[in-house]
């Protein structure tokens, strides 16, 4: 399937592994590369010893393009920079920052750059930025989101209208027929995050991984939007989170909450009640856990059939 971003990564199908933090290791993101989509690591939960480390297991298990995503937010993301530049990486996916920033260096050093907005202000100073494509994130996806709360559906038009950089639409996407919308609405490829960490490979403790399969629709809620909006499936941690917003905490009231290594409490540890559990609304459509390839193979031929049922309307 050829088009602007399989040709930009040289991949043989338009599907993106999100570069999650603790589900995104080496092995989930050679084998959706090794499928011919995509894999990401998820530099966000890893410190520059690790990335280091994750990047040289990833080169050792496929021959295929892979990338990094990395949260422009963390601390030591100069030091990130320095290993992926080092390492030879050619593919990195930025969020939660200023494209600007990056994208010079990278870009003199033949890394192809892809940012991740929510909105499109964002999505403009990307493409004046120097990014070769962008990502699209909806309101429905998993992990830190957008504070405008525009769903998938309304933004990739809105963007798509105003921009001529090669799009990848993100946010409630799980399945072939989420991936055709998307791509009717303008989008040239997909980012898929919630599906990929119910797989064999993600890192993602079993518990976890459990935890999201048995989530259904309204299981999932937008919190934390005082600190950094982020979606969590409904526990004990996420109520105290909604207690607390109720009652007009501030921010560093909510910080203080959040403590450290929620996250990691939650999706690397599996402790289902007091860690953070982000996950998208698409969790909501996952009844199973199975291989990175044969999600990528039933997406795709979803997709195909989806698309050849509406050639007959």
């Amino acid at each position: 399937m050829n088009n602007p971003i399989t040709s930009l990564f040289n991949i043989d199908v338009p599907i993106i592994q999100a570069g999650m933090i603790w589900c995104s290791g080496w092995r989930l993101a050679s084998a959706v590369s090794n499928a011919g989509a995509l894999g990401l690591l998820g530099a966000g939960s890893m410190t520059p010893e690790l990335l280091l480390e994750q990047i040289r297991k990833c080169k050792g298990a496929t021959g295929k393009p892979f990338g990094v995503n990395v949260p422009l937010i963390y601390s030591r993301v100069d030091e990130q920079m320095d290993v992926i530049i080092r390492e030879g990486v050619k593919i990195v996916f930025t969020s939660a920052g200023n494209p600007a920033t990056w994208t010079p260096l990278l870009k003199q050093h033949g890394i192809r750059v892809v940012h991740v907005v929510a909105n499109l202000k964002s999505a403009l100073k990307c493409e004046q930025s120097g990014v070769d494509a962008i990502v699209a994130e909806g309101f429905e996806a998993g992990g830190h989101n957008g504070k405008e709360e525009t769903t998938t559906f309304t933004l990739i038009p809105l963007i798509r209208g105003s921009i001529t950089l090669p799009l990848i639409a993100a946010g409630g996407i799980a399945t072939g027929r989420g991936m055709l919308a998307a791509m009717a609405l303008g989008a040239d490829a997909v980012q898929i995050g919630s599906r990929f960490v119910a797989s064999e490979e993600s890192s993602a403790h079993p518990e976890f991984k459990r935890k999201i399969v048995e989530t259904r629709d309204g299981g999932t809620l937008l919190t934390l939007k005082s600190v950094m909006p982020v979606r969590l499936i409904l526990n004990r941690f996420a109520d105290q989170v909604r207690t607390l917003e109720s009652a007009g905490a501030s921010p560093d009231e909510m910080k203080q909450l959040l403590g450290k290594g929620r996250a990691r409490l939650g999706m690397l540890e599996g402790d289902l009640d007091e860690g953070e559990l982000e996950i998208g609304q698409a969790a909501s459509l996952i009844n199973s856990i199975k291989p990175a390839s044969e999600i990528i193979t039933e997406i795709m031929s979803e997709f195909h059939s989806a698309k050849k049922s509406l050639m007959v309307l």
